[in-house]
């Protein structure tokens, strides 16, 4: 066997690991770089599996390579309600990096966490491109952990956000929550618990629904002109948050057009005209936003995002020493 398959090795790099080494201006970086390569076209997103298990569970599969760049992976991730009486999370996602020359597997990463920041960092980039400049108020539908980083994102990447309150799925405050944002933005503003949701929409200048996609959150009437509201939850045949009629008022954006009809908001609309974001990095596609412009980023993500994420921690732990190394020879 020659040397260099006989000393190969499989790098592993769990979740404290990826935690660690998940520094928000880099994951931003990555995902604005994920666009980019989508927009051109440079970086591919392989057809998407998506897939309703016997146990209840959702099983899917994002892939994407990157030609110029070496860079071929995929994510296998999904969602198993009954993690949580086990104490754990619902959501579940490995990532791994595969050599394009060979066939043999890289990297093997804990992938929960980076679907977590690369999705805030999604929102948080859509936010900046598509919402009012002077937006202040900003309405979370959820108190899970894509509706933190989605609002903590957003508090960072839109400083003008100062007001924030929050819709929970009990109708009940939740106190920590609250105090994790108050926290976080200090003199700068306040945080409240909205019980009343089509009020909480109809004063917000940005609202960011992420939940699990059960049905619609709020009354169409509730948006008001100018508002944007960003969409997590619908990312599976069926799901929603949106009532009918949003989407016919507004100038809808999506990370992955076909994924976005198949499993996001535009499931419900097909036919709708939309603009991919990352073409509006680039300048492949145009939008001047008017005062009274409502603006919904549909967002289903993109496996490009993903995969730039985990390139950067793999080569950062290659350099740094980090993880678990295994042999692996072929």
């Amino acid at each position: 066997m020659p040397a260099d398959r006989a000393a190969a090795q499989l790098l592993l790099l769990d979740k404290h690991a990826v935690e660690a080494a998940l520094i928000p201006d880099d994951v931003v970086a990555a995902v604005r770089e994920a666009f980019v390569l989508h927009s051109h076209r440079e970086g591919r997103v392989f057809p998407l599996i998506r897939e309703t298990l016997h146990t209840g569970g959702v099983f899917g599969i994002k892939a994407g390579d990157v030609g110029r760049q070496n860079l071929l992976g995929f994510k296998a991730a999904g969602f198993w309600p009954g993690n949580r009486e086990r104490g754990g999370e619902p959501h579940q996602a490995t990532i791994m990096l595969v050599d394009p020359d060979t066939g043999r597997p890289l990297c093997i990463l804990d992938g929960n966490a980076i679907t977590t920041a690369r999705t805030g960092a999604a929102g948080g980039i859509g936010l900046q491109r598509l919402a009012r400049p002077d937006s202040r108020r900003v309405c979370v539908f959820g108190t899970g952990v894509q509706a933190r980083v989605q609002l903590a994102y957003a508090l960072a990447l839109l400083p003008s956000l100062a007001e924030v309150s929050y819709v929970t799925a009990s109708g009940a405050p939740d106190a920590g929550f609250e105090a994790e944002f108050a926290a976080s933005l200090g003199g700068r503003g306040r945080i409240t618990h909205a019980p009343d949701r089509n009020a909480a929409v109809a004063q917000a200048d940005v609202v960011i629904t992420a939940t699990p996609g059960g049905g619609a959150l709020f009354d169409a009437g509730a948006v008001q002109p100018g508002t944007h509201l960003t969409c997590v939850g619908a990312d599976t045949t069926g799901k929603r948050e949106l009532p009918d009629g949003v989407l016919a008022r507004a100038t809808v954006i999506a990370d992955d057009l076909d994924q976005a009809r198949r499993i996001g908001e535009c499931q419900w609309a097909p036919d709708l005209h939309c603009i991919e974001l990352g073409d509006l990095l680039t300048g492949a596609a145009t939008f001047a936003r008017q005062p009274d412009d409502i603006t919904v980023f549909d967002m289903t993500g993109l496996a490009l995002q993903d995969l730039t994420v985990a390139r950067f921690l793999h080569e950062r732990a290659l350099a740094d020493g980090a993880g678990t190394r295994l042999a692996w020879p072929w």
